[in-house]
Parts: structure tokens; C-alpha cells; sequence
């Protein structure tokens, strides 16, 4: 079966031919890095991060590119660079709020088990860039000067709003189009900026002090470090206007090469408690604040288990049915690793179910990066593997190791340590808890029962559920 993507800009499902035979170039918008990283990060680049392990395990050599936007993003209420109010706010220099905030937004993303990009530029070290694409894309009639103010003229570009379908001549003035007295029309944006005293970065260009605008910075750099055109373009849907919109225009009017992008991904909204994340409703939640309360692979098996395209809403009982299942999962992985090394009965049935898993995981996976449908896989063959373990006390080697490796292999994809031991409660926890079972199954060989029943009963009461199998008791966290 083939892979197909869901391209934005065509909005149907197409056959995923990269622009290069095995070869992939990827550029997912970077996060502006002035404040901890949130739970709407975690979405997106969790998202981009299966698929980027999914390509690689198609066999493709991918390039990855994620931006760190560090000048030029400017607050939609007041018009202030984000960096210089947040710098402000903690009363240190700009530069240095960028070195915190990028540091500690890698810090969570591999805490999370995100792979780094292969490159991470940073916007202010490619000024010289930025100033030479502007300067080619006035002297092509695509943009023009005011006041040391450079614009792109939407008006010149006749494909404007194909990926978003936006109508620019529907659309009021000041609504959804940044105000500026010096544009020749509502819609045109800012590639260069005339700075103010007040402006923490500032260079030198042939219109005066200023600085880049936010969208020529990710025109620029995919440029750079993939080519004139690229496979995947990726971030949240709210960039598809007017920031995406506007690196096509931007990138296809310098080089008349198209289309920019070949293949448009973009994830949804994440909601909290079914409610827009947003620090005026209170209910804005870090990444630090989410890992503090559940484990990476608690969160990882939450985002993975709905469509990047699909709404997902964050929210306590969603996490807690996320954990009981990733819990579930590893509980009869554990129970694999139990059985003792000898072939046990009905072997041949349970190997045909783990290439019939295979094949269903990546059927899955090959159709839009469906991880629900991935996961789902690996419910039913938990099940299957269930069935078997409550019947019989041994399994060959040979096959042991082959589903150990699926369930290592297939996990892996989705970012999730399936095989794994449990580490939720500790080392020491681990200890005791295996104490504890052993005292219990002395008692019922005593047929002390009552004294084992009080202690499953105490356990329960901690949160601890105790499940007796045929291999010995296993225990989990309710």
C-alpha cells in the first residue's frame, strides 16, 4: 500500500511522491521562544514527530527543519515584539529571555521523547538573507518601500489565499489584516519593519533601521536548507492564515517556482476542559505544569490516540482513560515477559495474529498517519496475547522475542516505551509491591485467604489493583 497525506491546500487525500525519489525535506513552524512551552506545542510537534519516524521507517531520508523565531513576531493587541514585552516583564536582556526559553523548550520536547530537527535556524542569524530576498522581491514588482517599511503588494500575487481561501476583497480592513497607514491595500504584509528606539533587535538594510517581518523568515530558511521547493510544510491550522498564506506568496513570487510546497500537514485545535487554552479563561497549562502532573508516555499515548487533523480536548478524565490504557497495554507486555521459555500450546495461531498486527499498523500509518487506527492494532493484539497468557504458563523463545520486538518496533513509531519496565511508582515502589505479592502468595498457599483477601482489599484502597494470574499476581496503578 502506498502512503498518502492529507494536503491542506488540495484538501483531498494524495499519493505521498516527494519531490526527490527517497528523499524527504520536512519544515514545521518553530515556536517564538519568549514563554515556557504549552500543551498546544506538545500537539503539533508530538504530531510531527510520528510523522517524521514514520517516513524514516518507509525507508525515506528525511531533512528536518523546525525554526526558532527570535525576532519579528509581534503581539496582534498592542503591536509589540513579544520577545522585547516578555524581556521587559522579566527584566532581562532580550537575547538572554531567547537563550532561556529555547533551552527549556528542548529541554521539554526531549522530555517528551520529540526528536530533535536535524536543523533548528535561528531567525537572527539570518538577517543578511531575509534583507536580500526583500530587495529581490521589490526589484520583481512584488513588494514595495514607505518609510523604511517594506510591503508585499497581495495584489500582484494572483493566487493569494489558495491555501486558506481567504477572499481578500470580503474581508474589512483591520479585521483580519494588520492596520498600517503606509499600505497601498489592507491585505499587503509587512517584510521589513522600520524599527522604533524601543525595538530590542535592529539591523542596518538599505530602507533604514528595522527589522524582518514574522512570514520571510520560514520563506527564507526552508529555502536555505531544503531548496526553492520543499515535500512537507507543517504546523497548527491557526498558521494557515495569514502567516502560511503568506510564506506561499512570498516564496513562489522570488523564485516563480511551483508550487512552494508540495504537501500541506496541518493539526488541529487542542482544547482544555472543551474550552479554547487561553491565560485570560485561567486555563492555560505549560508543558512543565502537564509533566509534573503525568508521565511523558501519559501524555504521548493521549495525543497519539486521536488524529492530528481531530480536535483534542485536554482534559483530567481524557488523561486519566489514556493512562489506564497505556496502562492496560503494558500490563500484558509484562505478562509476556513472565511466561516461562517453552513452546506452549496454540503458538501458531498467536504468530500468524502478529504479522496480521503488522499489517494493520501500517495500513494505518500509510493512510494519513492514522495513529488511532495504529493503536487500535495493538489493542487487538494485547487481547489475543491476553487470551493466551490466562491459559498457558509458557511460550517459545523464538516467539517471545518476535512479538517483544513488535511491540518495541511498532511503539517506537509512536513514541511510546511499550517494553519498557514500569517505572510509575519508583524503584523502591517496584521493591516493595514485589515483596508485598510474594508474602501474599505464601498466605495463599496456607489457604490463609482471608489475610490475602485484606490485603488486596488495603491495596485497592491505595489506588494499587492487584490482578492473580496463571504466571503469578501482577499489579497496576487505578
Amino acid at each position: 500500500m502506498s502512503l498518502k497525506v492529507y494536503d491542506s491546500l488540495s484538501g483531498k487525500l494524495d499519493e505521498f511522491l516527494p519531490l526527490k525519489k527517497g528523499k524527504v525535506g520536512m519544515y514545521v513552524c518553530g515556536p517564538t521562544v519568549y514563554d515556557w512551552a504549552h500543551l498546544g506545542h506538545a500537539r503539533t510537534y508530538i504530531a510531527f514527530d510520528i510523522i517524521l519516524r514514520w517516513l524514516k521507517h518507509r525507508g525515506f531520508s528525511v531533512t528536518y527543519i523546525q525554526n526558532i523565531t527570535d525576532v519579528g513576531h509581534m503581539r496582534e493587541d498592542s503591536g509589540e515584539d513579544k520577545i522585547g514585552k516578555k524581556s521587559s516583564e522579566e527584566k532581562i536582556q532580550p537575547m538572554a529571555l531567547v537563550e532561556k526559553y529555547m533551552r527549556e523548550y528542548f529541554r521539554d520536547m526531549d522530555s517528551l521523547g520529540v526528536i530533535r530537527p536535524d536543523i533548528s535556524p535561528r531567525a537572527t542569524g539570518h538577517i543578511i538573507d531575509m534583507i536580500q530576498a526583500v530587495q529581490k522581491l521589490i526589484e520583481k514588482g512584488y513588494a514595495y518601500e514607505v518609510d523604511g517599511n517594506v510591503f508585499f503588494d497581495v495584489s500582484k500575487f494572483k493566487d493569494y489565499g489558495k491555501l486558506s481561501k481567504v477572499n481578500t476583497e470580503e474581508m474589512a480592513a483591520g479585521t483580519r489584516f494588520e492596520v498600517h497607514p503606509d499600505k497601498r491595500n489592507p491585505e499587503d504584509f509587512a517584510l521589513w519593519k522600520k524599527a522604533k528606539e524601543s525595538d530590542p533587535f535592529k539591523w542596518p538594510s538599505p530602507w533604514g533601521v528595522g527589522f524582518p517581518g514574522w512570514h520571510i523568515e520560514c520563506s527564507v530558511m526552508s529555502a536555505k536548507y531544503i531548496g526553492e521547493q520543499i515535500d512537507i510544510h507543517g504546523g497548527g491550522r491557526d498558521l494557515k492564515f495569514p502567516h502560511h498564506e503568506n510564506e506561499i506568496a512570498q516564496a513562489e513570487a522570488l523564485t516563480g517556482k511551483k508550487p512552494f510546497v508540495k504537501y500541506w500537514l496541518h493539526t488541529e485545535f487542542l482544547k482544555i476542559n472543551g474550552e479554547k487554552m487561553a491565560k485570560s479563561l485561567g486555563n492555560y497549562v505549560t508543558l512543565r505544569q502537564a509533566l509534573e502532573k503525568y508521565d511523558a508516555d501519559t501524555l504521548r499515548f493521549f495525543f497519539t490516540s486521536t488524529h492530528y487533523r481531530s480536535p483534542i480536548d485536554y482534559s483530567e478524565k481524557n488523561l486519566e482513560q489514556a493512562r489506564r490504557s497505556l496502562e492496560s497495554l503494558k500490563n500484558s507486555i509484562m505478562l509476556l515477559k513472565r511466561l516461562t521459555p517453552s513452546k506452549g500450546a496454540k503458538e501458531e495461531e498467536l504468530e500468524k495474529q502478529v504479522k496480521k498486527t503488522r499489517e494493520e499498523f501500517e495500513k494505518a500509518m500509510d493512510d494519513d498517519f492514522n495513529t488511532p487506527g495504529a493503536l487500535a492494532s495493538l489493542f487487538n493484539f494485547s487481547r489475543t496475547l491476553n487470551s493466551f497468557t490466562s491459559k498457558s504458563d509458557s511460550m517459545s523463545p523464538e516467539l517471545k522475542e518476535k512479538i517483544l520486538k513488535m511491540f518495541e518496533e511498532l511503539g517506537g513509531i509512536l513514541g511510546l516505551r511499550l517494553t519498557e519496565e514500569k517505572k510509575a511508582g519508583g524503584e523502591l515502589v517496584e521493591r516493595i509491591m514485589g515483596i508485598l505479592i510474594k508474602a501474599r502468595e505464601e498466605l495463599r498457599k496456607k489457604g490463609e485467604w482471608k489475610a490475602s483477601d485484606e490485603i488486596r482489599a488495603e491495596l485497592k484502597k491505595a489506588g494499587v489493583a492487584l490482578n492473580d494470574e496463571k504466571v503469578g499476581a501482577s499489579w497496576k496503578f487505578e
